[in-house]
Order: C-alpha cells, then structure tokens, then sequence
C-alpha cells in the first residue's frame, strides 16, 4: 500500500469508510459550519453531469449552505439556472457573478481605488463565493462542476481535515488520478508542471523551499481543495488560469507547511480541454500558470528572470519533460491504457513554446493578474460582503418570481 510522505502531508485513501465519513463530518460541522462553492459557466448547466452534481449535493446535508458561483451572460440564463437549482434541497445561493446587481456591489469597491471589475474569469467568481461564504463558515469546500464520478463524499473528505477536533490543518488539496477513454489525462500537470519544477530546481543550482513544497502536491492543478475562512480571507488570488498554482502560492505565504495537507479523491473523471495555442486551450492555460510561478519566484525567492535564464530553462525543460514521456509511457502499458508518444512529444514542444512566450511577457509586466485580498476590500468598504449577500438574495427573489 501507499503510505509514502513528503513535505505536505498526504491523506491517502486506505481504506475509507465512506458511511462514517460522512457520520463524522455531519456531527463536526454542527460545530464548525461548512460551506461549498461551486465556480459554474451557465454552459455547463447544458449537461448531464452538472445535473448529475446537483442530485448528489442534496446528500450534502452537512454543508450550512452550498454556493454557486456563476457567469451567466444574461437575465434568461439565469432564470434558467435558478430552475435548475431548484432541485437543489440544501440551503444554496445562486450567485450572478458577471449580473448587475454584483457589479453595482462592486462598483463600490471601485469608486474607493479597488478596482475588481477589471479582473475576469473563474478566479474572480471564486473570489465573490468566498467572501460570501466566509461570513457564516468555518470552512469552505471548493469543486468544478464538471465531474463526471461526483458524489456527496467529495467535498466531505476534503473539509474533513479542517474540522475534525484532533486535527489542526488549515488547508487541504484534493489529488485524483486523471484516467478517461482508457487513457491517461492531466496533461498540464503531467508534461509541463512537474517538468517545469524540476528544471527550475536544476536551473537555479539549489533546491527552493517553495519549489520542493510545490512538488509534493500531486496534483497542484487540480480545482478541488478545502480552505479555512480566515485564511480564505487573506489571500490574493489570479483570475486568470494561474488560480490554482497563485493558491498553492499564497497559502505557503501565509501557513506553515505542517498546516497543509492533500487528499486522495479516489476515482475521478471530467471534461478534458484541447491543446489550444496561445490564445485558448492547454497552451493558454500553461502561460498564465508560468507567469504566476515566474511572479511568485522573483516575490519570494528573488529568482532574477532574465532572457538567458528563460532560454536555458527552456533546454533543461524539453529534456526533462521527454523523461518524463517514458515514464508515462511505461505506466500506460503496465495498465493497457492507450497512450500515443507522437501526440505527448509534440503537446511538449507547444509548452516549450510557452516558456519563451510567457517569460518574456513577464518581463514586459511583471504584474501579476492578481485580485487583492478580502481583508483589503473589507477595509475599503465596510460591509462589503453583507452588501454582496444582500444583492444575490434580491437576485433570487427578484429573478425567481419569474420561474
């Protein structure tokens, strides 16, 4: 069995009794309220498995209150997605994240020199959940609303570290192996973030605390984790695809590492992404983690990012990740999982590209695409997240009576 350690401790999944798993939580969550957000496109609301997610949330009849965090691009939509929710038997919120009635909240903020409109995508959506939910939890659970093996004891094992009395971990990050159409996924992770790291530790001549803590994450990209409030509070997040590593990032800034744990999610499956260019897709997504990474190196470990530094990063990248690519290889085989070298050579060169790119934009701004922290904007309007709360309950009353 696996009980290997590292630098951030693991939770691997032995033999969990999901029954009492459950049993436990709900008891602990009497004491330690628990929320879950749930970042959401209305587009997503068009398939199965979002309908799927919403039948299984009625088991999490632990969480105080589930929160959706969605983009909508209009009224309708989201009429049509308080619809969808109405099957949703848990105390929830359906939050218009992108809606009018948000913006006014936020033009506040603005007019006080927070300018949070300006930030788009998932990270800002995430960061209005969680300071809605903040103002009555003691945890906050977050998941993607694409999980196509979801049921209740997701996010139970992800809070369960948080508020189980014996217990003192602060954060906690979910792991699961990306296996779909028998083959193997998490491309991002697997060919350019574990690559990457290894060879900034090998470019930069000494092993960075930060970079060794990273490291041991199994899977630093994945959406899942569960968070305390106060430090949800106090953290900056990117807005962009960098969220989950500027997570990873601002969590080491403000926690101690014994403090940290990651959680073994079991069996995992949801939509994959195709590679994309620059502008969309894998590749995209791979510039703006790098971008975050280069910000946080230069921040915290005085890295001095240069041209040359990028293009012999670049170099020891390739050869690292292609080691990789055997690996990978080797593990498809032993599992009969169908695994295409030509595809996986050519997906690496697109994220080499990506090293040169980014890193050069970096240098252009080295400015992070990051939202401030909500002890900032609490500071800046007083009452901030009761007035955020306050427009979403008149959103769904207002918006409801239209169903």
């Amino acid at each position: 069995m696996d009980f290997s350690q590292g630098v951030v401790t693991t939770l691997q999944d032995l033999k969990v009794n999901k029954k009492d798993l459950l049993r436990k939580v709900r008891a602990y969550a009497k004491e330690k309220p628990v929320s879950i957000v749930v970042p959401m496109l209305f587009d997503e609301l068009k398939r199965k498995t979002a309908h799927m997610i919403i039948e299984k949330m009625n088991h999490c009849d632990y969480a105080s209150d589930i929160i959706i965090a969605l983009a909508a691009e209009n009224e309708k939509e989201y009429v049509e997605a308080l619809r969808s929710f109405q099957r949703l038997k848990v105390p929830h919120k359906v939050v218009w994240c992108n809606g009018p009635s948000v913006g006014e909240v936020l033009r506040e903020l603005k007019e006080e020199g927070l300018d949070v409109l300006k930030y788009k995508g998932k990270g800002r959506d995430v960061w209005i959940a969680m300071g809605i939910a903040t103002i009555e939890a003691d945890a906050i659970a977050l998941h993607d609303a694409d999980i196509i093996t979801y049921d209740e004891t997701l996010p139970a094992k992800l809070l369960f570290p948080l508020i189980e009395p014996s217990l003192d971990y602060t954060f906690n990050k979910g792991y699961y192996a990306r296996i779909g159409n028998n083959m193997l996924y998490g491309r991002v992770t697997r060919l350019f973030v574990q690559p990457l790291i290894e060879a900034l530790i090998e470019r930069i001549g000494y092993e960075i605390k930060f970079l060794n803590y990273l490291r041991s994450f199994r899977y630093p990209l994945s959406g899942e984790f569960a968070i305390k409030s106060d430090i949800a509070l106090d953290i900056s997040i990117p807005s962009d695809w960098g969220l989950e590593i500027g997570i990873l990032s601002e969590v080491y800034k403000r926690v101690s590492v014994k403090h940290v744990c990651q959680t073994d999610l079991g069996k995992y499956d949801h939509k994959h992404q195709g590679i994309g260019d620059l502008s969309k897709g894998l590749v995209k997504m791979s510039g703006d983690i790098f971008r975050t990474l280069l910000h946080h190196l230069t921040e915290g470990a005085y890295i001095d990012v240069t041209p040359s530094f990028l293009r012999s990063l670049q170099v020891i990248y390739r050869r690292i990740a292609k080691d990789y690519i055997k690996k990978y290889f080797s593990l498809a085989r032993f599992n009969g999982l169908r695994y295409n070298r030509h595809k996986e050579e050519t997906t690496v060169e697109r994220f080499a590209e990506v090293i040169i790119d980014a890193g050069e934009k970096f240098l252009e701004k080295p400015v992070e695409n990051r939202i401030p922290n909500w002890l900032r904007a609490m500071s800046a309007v007083e009452g901030i997240r009761d007035l955020l709360l306050e427009a979403v309950e008149r959103d769904m009353e207002t918006y409801g009576k239209k169903l």
